[in-house]
């Protein structure tokens, strides 16, 4: 048996007001080839299929078109939602897409998340298919509780999440040799994280060790962090976004796992992504950074500038005009904070495409400077929540 593991494709997403949808197009298009080539039984998508909770047209046009072309060459395709999706926008067409064999699973509360799955008429897997978990899912607020204890107990409202599903694939399993397989949208402990995933939890201090989940099932597909990698010493995987979705991912290379299961004995593979559109990072004075632009071949490129002039205004000026005469697209500009000629005006260069609400919030509070910790803390958590509700 052979699935794929893949996440975060965060379809509508504009980048510092770029679109990304001929390099989601590419990546569909690879994806889908990839799927019939390798011949894959289960294609598993761990979350945050879109990058708002109202994508535009074009986001939710790719997403059927894939989904009604992969059913031709894939068996079975499950789907959960992730902190980025609306709940209601993947339900929507839930029993449509079954028809297809196509399983979307979207808030942990009234589904079913384990799913036996078929090959040549015998089970071949089950698949513990847990969508993100929103806070209000997984734990009852109690009036008096202190923040570390809303967060342990949010901690520990997830791992009987998984328990419970656990426990219901094991007796759906009853003495055949099958994987038992689990899909989360969540950080675990020791995982590397990139600048370009959102903070989604409450004071984002979840304790989860992959040990938990690698004690449990025979692979763990992981969703949300935006880096490929293996957590832990056994089968637990994040995906990693198939496009760099920030600058800090300018270098990583993005793959989706393949895992070959010989009955309970998983081989995991990492398959390249080819790269549509790089993104560059250019570092140092303003005569370094012409020099650098001089040397990119590729007009496609978009580049982040990270300054270090005595003038940065000027330098800035002279920068921009450069890129234009060359055709290249520089996205952002970003003065080197060390600089002490700097002026404060020049310093706040960042752009809100590249932050998110709750670090917009917390750079407000900043400026606000209360000595008051525990009534920051309970402002932060009042803030996630809202956000949370806005984002369902």
């Amino acid at each position: 048996m052979k699935l794929l593991h893949t996440s975060d494709w965060h379809l509508g997403q504009n980048f510092m007001a770029q679109s990304r949808l001929e390099e989601h197009q590419a990546f569909l298009v690879w994806l889908l080839k990839t799927i019939e080539q390798e011949k894959i039984d289960i294609l598993l998508v761990s979350g945050d299929i879109f990058d708002t909770t109202t994508p535009p047209n074009y986001a939710l046009e790719l997403y059927y078109n894939f989904l009604t072309q992969c059913s031709k060459v894939c068996k079975h395709i499950v789907i959960t939602a992730g902190n980025h999706d609306s709940v209601a926008t993947l339900k929507a067409p839930q029993q449509l897409l079954e028809t297809l064999h196509i399983h979307v699973i979207t808030n942990g509360e009234e589904e079913n998340e384990v799913l036996p799955l078929y090959k040549e008429g015998k089970m071949c897997a089950i698949v513990c298919a847990v969508p993100f978990l929103r806070d209000g899912v997984v734990r009852k607020s109690l009036s008096g509780e202190s923040l570390k204890e809303k967060e342990k107990a949010l901690t520990l409202g997830i791992q009987e999440h998984y328990k419970r599903v656990y426990q219901e694939a094991l007796k759906l399993k009853g003495s055949q040799e099958i994987p038992i397989i689990a899909m989360g949208h969540l950080t675990t402990l020791g995982s590397q994280q990139s600048d370009s995933e959102r903070e989604i939890y409450i004071g984002n201090t979840l304790s989860i060790e992959s040990s938990f989940l690698e004690n449990m099932f025979d692979y763990v597909a992981l969703g949300h962090l935006h880096v490929s990698q293996r957590v832990g010493n056994g089968c637990v995987y994040y995906s990693g976004s198939p496009i760099p979705l920030s600058f800090s991912e300018a270098t990583t290379q993005k793959s989706v796992q393949i895992v070959v299961f010989e009955r309970l004995t998983c081989k995991v593979t990492q398959k390249p992504i080819p790269l549509y559109r790089k993104l560059i990072v250019l570092q140092g004075d303003m005569k370094e950074i012409l020099k650098e632009l001089e040397s990119i071949e590729e007009q496609t490129v978009w580049i982040e500038v990270h300054l270090r002039d005595e003038n940065p205004m000027y330098a800035n000026e002279i920068i921009r005009k450069k890129a234009q005469e060359l055709g290249l697209s520089i996205l952002a500009l970003k003065i080197d904070k060390k600089e002490k000629l700097l002026h404060n005006q020049e310093v706040a260069m960042l752009s809100l495409d590249e932050v998110s609400p709750l670090e917009v919030f917390l750079k407000r509070l900043e400026k606000e400077q209360l000595k008051d910790e525990t009534l920051q803390k309970a402002l932060i958590q009042e803030f996630t929540k809202i956000l949370d509700e806005v984002n369902r």
